[in-house]
């Protein structure tokens, strides 16, 4: 989605520091100039280069300087890229170029898809690398062929819950304990707008709205299905899949009920809208609490707490792959599988809160245990955990998912923000899709 992933801090647990990684999704950086840039060996040490953006927690938390050291022959050069977008677009280049390119790129999730189906060839098969069978299977197979290759091994994921106000909840005369918040709309997204309108009528302040904005809950709604925007083959389903339909009817009545405050995560006016209660609920996959508690600040502590959302879903979460142009590409695929083991997936949890992708790591104490002091101490290893395991196995992603999901919510933006009816904005919407994803 081309969103740059920022350092932000945040407390888990009393014993678990958590400083996390607020970004929407991690990837890579290549370099921006020509010419090989790959390691290699020389007087007996090899150097292996990596690509990353944002803060993926690699070089962050000292894991690469750890492998140096238990590896004294091996020197790892990592350049990071602040913004996803830029680098994709350069890594684009390089791979088209066949030059240019790192010995371990990262690939962010948005555009696995399109690695897999346009690029696989310019990447190394990870799929007999030792001990991969620890990650989630839906993850594992975002990055896998048709022919069974396995172009990248998993890093974070972004399982989603609801992030919601206790206090502003009392006031309304709703439920306050996450568990009985999670029975109100339990199995069903619209129960969650049905709740939303027993919030309306009791809320004594009709400047606090439900929710944030009728994305979000579109983008909850869509992304826990195996088929979204594309089928099996490639081809665009959106205007005949049920999931996409309902998602959008259902996100069109919340938009259209007064029971948002028309503002887009991470667009203007939102961090302001966390700060001052302009909200009471916001859909949030695990990443988003750093952010959270950020901006809504320590006036805000213990306001907050994570229910369980009605369905699980996963919003972002990246890979590493090993290019097939890099002349280490044996210590490179090694280093790889060392820094998506489980252990190390733990530790940058415990460190960056970044969400393992790792079924063994989510079992970890350090994981499934996890609290958030600044969230009432709402149990989010267990929360995250359960939703992650909720996906289905099997996901079909699409070649221009981000940019589909980025027009859809644009199209809900013109009937929240500027009351255009629901069919002449899914018109809209459906024009510009044919016109950017062909």
């Amino acid at each position: 989605m081309g969103r740059a992933r920022t350092l932000r801090r945040t407390r888990i647990t009393a014993t678990v520091s958590a400083v996390a990684a607020l970004g929407l999704i991690a990837g890579c950086g290549g370099s921006s100039g020509g010419g090989n840039t790959g390691g290699g060996v020389k007087d007996g040490k090899t150097t292996i280069t990596m690509g990353l953006f944002g803060v993926m927690g690699f070089k962050e938390t000292g894991l690469l300087d750890r492998y140096m050291k238990e590896h004294p022959n091996i020197e790892i050069k990592a350049e990071v890229a602040g913004d996803e977008q830029t680098y994709y677009t350069a890594l684009q280049t390089h791979l088209a170029a066949g030059s240019g390119l790192k010995d371990i790129q990262g690939i962010e999730v948005l555009r696995a898809k399109d690695i897999v189906d346009t690029q696989s060839d310019k990447f190394v098969d990870l799929s007999k690398t030792p001990g991969k069978d620890h990650f989630l299977p839906w993850k594992l197979n975002q990055v896998t062929g048709s022919d069974g290759k396995v172009v990248g091994l998993g890093t974070d994921i972004g399982p989603m819950a609801v992030c919601y106000r206790k206090d502003l909840f009392e006031q309304a005369g709703l439920p306050t304990d996450r568990d009985e918040v999670a029975k109100l709309w339990e199995g069903d997204w619209a129960k969650y707008a049905e709740v939303g309108e027993d919030f309306k009528k009791g809320s004594k302040d009709d400047d606090v709205a439900f929710t944030d904005s009728s994305s979000g809950l579109f983008n909850a709604m869509i992304y826990g299905n195996s088929k979204q925007f594309y089928d099996e083959d490639g081809e665009l389903i959106y205007q005949k899949n049920p999931v996409v339909k309902d998602a959008w009817k259902l996100a069109s009545k919340v938009a259209t009920s007064g029971l948002t405050a028309k503002l887009r995560q991470f667009q203007p006016g939102w961090d302001p809208g966390l700060a001052n209660g302009t909200f009471a609920t916001t859909v949030c996959p695990a990443w988003m609490l750093a952010h959270i508690s950020e901006k809504a600040g320590e006036k805000n502590k213990g306001k907050w707490d994570v229910a369980k959302a009605p369905q699980g879903a996963n919003w972002g979460g990246s890979f590493l792959g090993v290019t097939e142009a890099s002349p280490v590409k044996k210590e490179a695929k090694k280093l790889v599988a060392w820094l998506t083991a489980p252990e190390q997936q733990e530790y940058l949890f415990k460190k960056l809160g970044n969400f393992p992708s790792s079924e063994e790591a989510l079992k970890a104490p350090a994981v499934s245990g996890a609290k958030s002091e600044y969230f009432s101490d709402a149990p989010i290893g267990e929360i995250f955990g359960a939703a992650a395991t909720e996906i289905p196995d099997k996901q079909v992603l699409g070649r221009k998912d981000g940019t589909i999901k980025d027009i859809f919510s644009q199209g809900l933006q013109l009937i929240e923000s500027k009351n255009e009816d629901p069919d002449k904005a899914w018109d809209t919407t459906d024009g510009r899709i044919k016109k950017a994803a062909g």
